[in-house]
């Protein structure tokens, strides 16, 4: 089971950015795909969730109006779009799979998750 995130870098505030994350190794419908951040210091939050086989979603308060979860079934790749980014969504940004369902997991909580990725950085100048 890989993930790979991409898609980070420097946005000054305001603008947009679109993170990716390709998985390998397991079938793309069988598990639940989310987001999570983490600053330097502080514990890794969730962001948002897609499930897969249904497209339910989950987004958490600070993500919901400016973000948007998707994914290309063909490409097995799951989007992050973020827009009107602040300087307080600088983190590292990365992606996971649900460790035993395929439905969307709420909450954001990472113990939910069984495989990570290696993460990207997002930095965004004021």
């Amino acid at each position: 089971v890989q993930l790979v995130e991409s898609g980070g870098g420097l946005v000054q505030a305001g603008g947009s950015l679109k993170l990716s994350c390709k998985v390998s190794g397991f079938a793309f419908d069988d598990y639940a795909i989310g987001w999570f951040r983490q600053v330097p210091g502080k514990e890794r939050e969730g962001v948002s969730c897609i499930s897969i086989s249904d497209g339910t979603l989950w987004y958490s308060d600070h993500a919901k109006g400016r973000f948007t979860t998707s994914n290309d079934y063909a490409k097995n790749t799951v989007y992050l779009q973020m827009t009107s980014l602040k300087p307080e969504d600088t983190a590292v940004y990365y992606c996971a799979a649900s460790g035993n369902q395929n439905t969307v997991v709420p909450g954001g909580f990472p113990d939910d998750y069984a495989y990570w990725g290696q993460g990207t950085q997002v930095t965004v100048s004021s």
